[in-house]
Protein backbone atom coordinates (compact mmCIF):
# COMPACT_ATOMS: atom_id res chain seq x y z
CA UNK A 1 0.00 0.00 0.00
CA UNK A 2 2.80 2.42 0.85
CA UNK A 3 4.51 1.77 -2.48
CA UNK A 4 1.23 2.50 -4.28
CA UNK A 5 0.57 5.71 -2.36
CA UNK A 6 3.99 7.38 -2.39
CA UNK A 7 4.38 10.32 -4.80
CA UNK A 8 6.56 10.08 -7.95
CA UNK A 9 9.61 11.21 -5.96
CA UNK A 10 9.75 7.70 -4.46
CA UNK A 11 11.11 6.38 -7.77
CA UNK A 12 13.96 8.90 -8.02
CA UNK A 13 17.52 8.13 -6.99
CA UNK A 14 18.30 9.48 -3.51
CA UNK A 15 21.63 11.01 -4.54
CA UNK A 16 24.01 12.91 -2.26
CA UNK A 17 21.64 15.82 -1.49
CA UNK A 18 17.87 16.29 -1.76
CA UNK A 19 16.83 17.69 -5.14
CA UNK A 20 13.79 19.28 -3.50
CA UNK A 21 14.46 19.52 0.26
CA UNK A 22 11.54 18.77 2.54
CA UNK A 23 10.71 20.25 5.94
CA UNK A 24 9.86 16.77 7.27
CA UNK A 25 13.43 16.06 8.41
CA UNK A 26 16.41 18.26 9.22
CA UNK A 27 18.44 16.80 6.35
CA UNK A 28 15.68 17.41 3.78
CA UNK A 29 14.52 13.79 3.41
CA UNK A 30 10.73 13.76 2.79
CA UNK A 31 9.55 10.97 5.11
CA UNK A 32 9.58 9.70 8.68
CA UNK A 33 8.27 6.61 10.46
CA UNK A 34 6.54 6.51 13.83
CA UNK A 35 4.94 3.98 16.15
CA UNK A 36 2.23 4.47 18.76
CA UNK A 37 2.57 1.96 21.61
CA UNK A 38 -0.87 2.07 23.25
CA UNK A 39 -3.23 -0.88 23.18
CA UNK A 40 -2.43 -4.54 22.69
CA UNK A 41 -0.67 -3.94 19.37
CA UNK A 42 1.45 -0.98 18.23
CA UNK A 43 0.28 1.27 15.41
CA UNK A 44 2.72 1.82 12.54
CA UNK A 45 2.67 5.19 10.79
CA UNK A 46 4.52 6.62 7.81
CA UNK A 47 4.44 10.37 7.15
CA UNK A 48 5.60 11.74 3.80
CA UNK A 49 5.73 15.03 1.92
CA UNK A 50 3.83 15.14 -1.38
CA UNK A 51 6.39 17.68 -2.69
CA UNK A 52 3.73 19.29 -4.85
CA UNK A 53 2.16 16.11 -6.23
CA UNK A 54 -1.60 15.55 -6.02
CA UNK A 55 -2.53 12.27 -4.33
CA UNK A 56 -5.81 10.39 -4.16
CA UNK A 57 -6.21 7.83 -1.40
CA UNK A 58 -8.18 4.66 -2.24
CA UNK A 59 -11.25 3.83 -0.21
CA UNK A 60 -11.84 7.29 1.25
CA UNK A 61 -15.30 7.55 2.77
CA UNK A 62 -17.69 10.10 1.31
CA UNK A 63 -17.50 12.03 4.57
CA UNK A 64 -13.70 12.11 4.49
CA UNK A 65 -13.53 13.21 0.85
CA UNK A 66 -16.06 15.99 1.42
CA UNK A 67 -14.25 17.15 4.55
CA UNK A 68 -10.91 17.43 2.76
CA UNK A 69 -12.47 19.10 -0.30
CA UNK A 70 -14.26 21.60 1.94
CA UNK A 71 -11.07 22.97 3.45
CA UNK A 72 -8.50 22.42 0.71
CA UNK A 73 -9.07 25.71 -1.12
CA UNK A 74 -8.80 27.60 2.19
CA UNK A 75 -5.07 26.88 2.15
CA UNK A 76 -4.40 28.10 -1.41
CA UNK A 77 -3.90 31.51 -3.07
CA UNK A 78 -7.49 31.31 -4.33
CA UNK A 79 -8.51 32.05 -0.75
CA UNK A 80 -6.05 34.94 -0.52
CA UNK A 81 -3.15 32.97 0.99
CA UNK A 82 0.42 33.93 0.05
CA UNK A 83 1.19 30.48 -1.43
CA UNK A 84 -0.28 26.96 -1.47
CA UNK A 85 0.27 25.20 1.85
CA UNK A 86 2.61 22.22 1.41
CA UNK A 87 0.72 18.93 1.76
CA UNK A 88 1.97 16.06 3.88
CA UNK A 89 0.18 12.74 4.13
CA UNK A 90 0.36 9.77 6.44
CA UNK A 91 -0.96 6.26 6.68
CA UNK A 92 -1.49 4.61 10.07
CA UNK A 93 -2.14 0.91 10.60
CA UNK A 94 -2.89 -0.98 13.80
CA UNK A 95 -3.70 -4.60 12.91
CA UNK A 96 -6.33 -5.94 12.64
CA UNK A 97 -8.02 -2.54 12.05
CA UNK A 98 -8.01 -0.86 8.65
CA UNK A 99 -5.57 1.78 7.49
CA UNK A 100 -6.28 5.42 8.39
CA UNK A 101 -5.15 8.23 6.09
CA UNK A 102 -4.32 11.75 7.29
CA UNK A 103 -3.52 14.98 5.47
CA UNK A 104 -1.47 17.86 6.88
CA UNK A 105 -1.37 21.44 5.59
CA UNK A 106 1.97 23.09 6.39
CA UNK A 107 1.51 26.73 7.39
CA UNK A 108 5.06 27.32 8.62
CA UNK A 109 6.14 29.76 5.87
CA UNK A 110 3.12 32.09 6.04
CA UNK A 111 2.80 35.28 8.12
CA UNK A 112 1.20 34.46 11.46
CA UNK A 113 -1.97 36.45 10.74
CA UNK A 114 -2.54 34.40 7.57
CA UNK A 115 -2.15 31.15 9.48
CA UNK A 116 -4.71 32.11 12.10
CA UNK A 117 -7.16 33.41 9.50
CA UNK A 118 -6.93 30.21 7.45
CA UNK A 119 -7.37 27.99 10.51
CA UNK A 120 -10.39 29.96 11.72
CA UNK A 121 -11.99 29.76 8.26
CA UNK A 122 -11.34 26.03 7.91
CA UNK A 123 -12.67 25.25 11.38
CA UNK A 124 -15.84 27.21 10.66
CA UNK A 125 -16.34 25.28 7.41
CA UNK A 126 -16.05 22.01 9.34
CA UNK A 127 -18.57 23.07 11.99
CA UNK A 128 -15.86 23.39 14.63
CA UNK A 129 -15.71 27.18 14.77
CA UNK A 130 -16.97 27.48 18.35
CA UNK A 131 -14.56 24.81 19.60
CA UNK A 132 -11.64 26.58 17.91
CA UNK A 133 -12.63 29.98 19.33
CA UNK A 134 -12.70 28.46 22.81
CA UNK A 135 -9.31 26.76 22.37
CA UNK A 136 -7.70 29.82 20.80
CA UNK A 137 -8.93 32.05 23.63
CA UNK A 138 -7.52 29.63 26.22
CA UNK A 139 -4.19 29.32 24.38
CA UNK A 140 -3.80 33.10 24.33
CA UNK A 141 -3.85 33.15 28.14
CA UNK A 142 -0.82 30.81 28.40
CA UNK A 143 2.47 32.62 28.81
CA UNK A 144 5.27 32.14 26.28
CA UNK A 145 5.70 32.36 22.54
CA UNK A 146 4.28 29.87 20.04
CA UNK A 147 3.01 29.73 16.48
CA UNK A 148 0.56 27.59 14.51
CA UNK A 149 2.55 25.29 12.23
CA UNK A 150 0.14 22.66 10.82
CA UNK A 151 -3.56 22.03 10.24
CA UNK A 152 -4.47 18.35 9.80
CA UNK A 153 -7.55 16.27 9.05
CA UNK A 154 -8.18 12.56 9.50
CA UNK A 155 -9.65 11.02 6.35
CA UNK A 156 -11.97 8.73 8.27
CA UNK A 157 -15.65 8.35 9.14
CA UNK A 158 -17.31 11.06 11.20
CA UNK A 159 -17.21 9.16 14.50
CA UNK A 160 -13.42 8.60 14.33
CA UNK A 161 -12.26 11.65 12.41
CA UNK A 162 -10.29 14.39 14.13
CA UNK A 163 -9.12 17.81 13.08
CA UNK A 164 -5.75 18.71 14.59
CA UNK A 165 -3.94 22.01 15.03
CA UNK A 166 -0.22 21.97 15.79
CA UNK A 167 1.67 24.69 17.64
CA UNK A 168 5.45 25.05 17.74
CA UNK A 169 6.56 26.40 21.14
CA UNK A 170 9.62 28.60 21.54
CA UNK A 171 11.86 28.28 24.62
CA UNK A 172 9.01 26.72 26.61
CA UNK A 173 9.26 25.08 30.00
CA UNK A 174 7.61 21.78 30.93
CA UNK A 175 4.97 23.62 32.94
CA UNK A 176 4.20 25.86 29.98
CA UNK A 177 3.63 23.02 27.50
CA UNK A 178 1.52 21.39 30.22
CA UNK A 179 -0.69 24.47 30.39
CA UNK A 180 -1.13 24.40 26.62
CA UNK A 181 -2.10 20.72 26.78
CA UNK A 182 -4.56 21.45 29.59
CA UNK A 183 -6.65 23.47 27.13
CA UNK A 184 -8.11 20.12 26.04
CA UNK A 185 -11.19 18.61 27.69
CA UNK A 186 -9.52 15.25 28.37
CA UNK A 187 -6.13 15.83 29.92
CA UNK A 188 -4.48 14.58 33.11
CA UNK A 189 -1.90 17.21 34.04
CA UNK A 190 -0.25 15.06 36.72
CA UNK A 191 0.36 12.13 34.38
CA UNK A 192 1.55 14.47 31.65
CA UNK A 193 4.12 16.24 33.81
CA UNK A 194 5.45 12.91 35.05
CA UNK A 195 5.95 11.77 31.45
CA UNK A 196 7.62 15.05 30.44
CA UNK A 197 10.05 14.84 33.36
CA UNK A 198 11.14 11.32 32.40
CA UNK A 199 11.93 12.44 28.86
CA UNK A 200 13.60 15.70 29.89
CA UNK A 201 15.80 14.12 32.56
CA UNK A 202 16.76 16.72 35.14
CA UNK A 203 15.81 19.70 32.98
CA UNK A 204 12.75 21.86 33.57
CA UNK A 205 12.61 23.20 30.01
CA UNK A 206 10.93 21.40 27.11
CA UNK A 207 13.92 21.74 24.81
CA UNK A 208 13.98 23.27 21.37
CA UNK A 209 10.71 23.67 19.45
CA UNK A 210 8.44 21.38 21.47
CA UNK A 211 5.15 20.78 19.66
CA UNK A 212 1.61 20.93 21.06
CA UNK A 213 -1.28 19.37 19.15
CA UNK A 214 -4.94 20.06 19.92
CA UNK A 215 -7.42 17.53 18.50
CA UNK A 216 -11.04 18.43 17.78
CA UNK A 217 -13.98 16.09 17.27
CA UNK A 218 -17.50 16.65 15.98
CA UNK A 219 -19.99 17.31 18.77
CA UNK A 220 -17.37 18.56 21.28
CA UNK A 221 -17.45 22.31 21.88
CA UNK A 222 -13.76 22.62 22.84
CA UNK A 223 -10.49 20.87 22.07
CA UNK A 224 -11.11 17.21 22.91
CA UNK A 225 -7.54 15.96 23.46
CA UNK A 226 -3.98 17.21 23.38
CA UNK A 227 -0.58 15.70 22.60
CA UNK A 228 2.83 17.11 23.50
CA UNK A 229 5.92 16.31 21.44
CA UNK A 230 9.41 16.71 22.88
CA UNK A 231 12.38 16.90 20.51
CA UNK A 232 14.91 14.53 22.06
CA UNK A 233 18.12 15.53 20.24
CA UNK A 234 18.00 18.78 22.22
CA UNK A 235 17.44 16.95 25.52
CA UNK A 236 19.91 14.04 25.30
CA UNK A 237 23.53 13.55 24.20
CA UNK A 238 22.83 10.60 21.87
CA UNK A 239 20.21 8.13 20.68
CA UNK A 240 21.18 5.62 23.35
CA UNK A 241 20.06 8.00 26.08
CA UNK A 242 16.96 8.90 24.08
CA UNK A 243 16.03 5.21 23.87
CA UNK A 244 16.70 4.66 27.59
CA UNK A 245 14.46 7.53 28.67
CA UNK A 246 11.70 6.50 26.28
CA UNK A 247 11.92 2.89 27.47
CA UNK A 248 11.55 4.13 31.05
CA UNK A 249 8.42 6.06 30.07
CA UNK A 250 6.96 3.03 28.30
CA UNK A 251 7.59 0.84 31.36
CA UNK A 252 5.99 3.49 33.56
CA UNK A 253 2.95 3.32 31.26
CA UNK A 254 2.75 -0.46 31.48
CA UNK A 255 4.23 -1.15 28.03
CA UNK A 256 7.06 -3.67 27.57
CA UNK A 257 9.78 -1.62 25.79
CA UNK A 258 11.41 -4.67 24.18
CA UNK A 259 9.96 -4.18 20.70
CA UNK A 260 10.70 -0.45 20.85
CA UNK A 261 14.35 -1.15 21.67
CA UNK A 262 14.61 -3.67 18.83
CA UNK A 263 13.11 -1.21 16.36
CA UNK A 264 15.36 1.67 17.42
CA UNK A 265 18.47 -0.50 17.10
CA UNK A 266 17.39 -1.73 13.66
CA UNK A 267 16.83 1.79 12.30
CA UNK A 268 20.06 3.34 13.58
CA UNK A 269 23.02 3.33 11.13
CA UNK A 270 25.33 1.99 13.85
CA UNK A 271 25.56 1.85 17.65
CA UNK A 272 22.92 4.06 19.27
CA UNK A 273 25.63 5.67 21.38
CA UNK A 274 27.22 7.02 18.19
CA UNK A 275 24.13 8.58 16.61
CA UNK A 276 21.81 11.43 17.49
CA UNK A 277 18.45 12.32 16.00
CA UNK A 278 17.32 8.93 14.68
CA UNK A 279 14.77 9.03 17.51
CA UNK A 280 13.73 12.61 16.81
CA UNK A 281 10.47 13.09 18.70
CA UNK A 282 8.52 11.36 21.46
CA UNK A 283 4.94 12.39 22.08
CA UNK A 284 2.66 11.80 25.05
CA UNK A 285 -1.12 12.11 25.31
CA UNK A 286 -2.76 12.00 28.75
CA UNK A 287 -6.37 11.33 27.76
CA UNK A 288 -7.20 8.23 29.78
CA UNK A 289 -5.45 5.60 27.64
CA UNK A 290 -2.35 3.95 29.12
CA UNK A 291 0.79 3.82 27.04
CA UNK A 292 -0.28 6.59 24.66
CA UNK A 293 3.33 7.24 23.67
CA UNK A 294 4.47 7.68 20.07
CA UNK A 295 8.09 7.44 18.93
CA UNK A 296 9.15 9.27 15.74
CA UNK A 297 12.12 8.00 13.76
CA UNK A 298 13.92 10.02 11.10
CA UNK A 299 16.33 8.28 8.78
CA UNK A 300 19.87 9.74 8.52
CA UNK A 301 19.92 9.89 4.72
CA UNK A 302 21.90 13.00 3.81
CA UNK A 303 25.16 14.28 5.24
CA UNK A 304 24.20 17.93 5.36
CA UNK A 305 20.96 19.47 6.58
CA UNK A 306 18.41 20.90 4.21
CA UNK A 307 17.30 24.53 4.47
CA UNK A 308 14.84 25.41 7.22
CA UNK A 309 11.82 27.46 6.07
CA UNK A 310 11.96 30.94 7.52
CA UNK A 311 8.98 32.83 8.87
CA UNK A 312 8.41 36.07 6.92
CA UNK A 313 9.93 39.17 8.49
CA UNK A 314 7.60 42.03 9.40
CA UNK A 315 9.67 44.87 7.95
CA UNK A 316 7.31 47.44 9.47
Amino acid sequence: MLRALLPPWAHERIGHAPVQPSYVADDGFPAEMSVNWSGGRPELRVLFDSLGHHLVFPGESGFAARRLERVHETFTPRAGRPSPAPLWHSIAWRPPSGVVHKTYFGLYSWPHAQREAAVAEAMAQLGLGAAWEDAHRRIETVEGEREIEFFAVDLAGETRARVKIYYRNHTAGLLEVGRVAAVALRHDEGEAQSAYRILAGGRTDAGEAALSCLAFRSGVDRAAESTTYLRLPDLVPDDQEAVERTAELLRDEGVDPGRFRTLAAALAPGPLSESRGVLELVSYRAAGRRGDVTTYFRFPVYDRPGPTPLSPVDVA
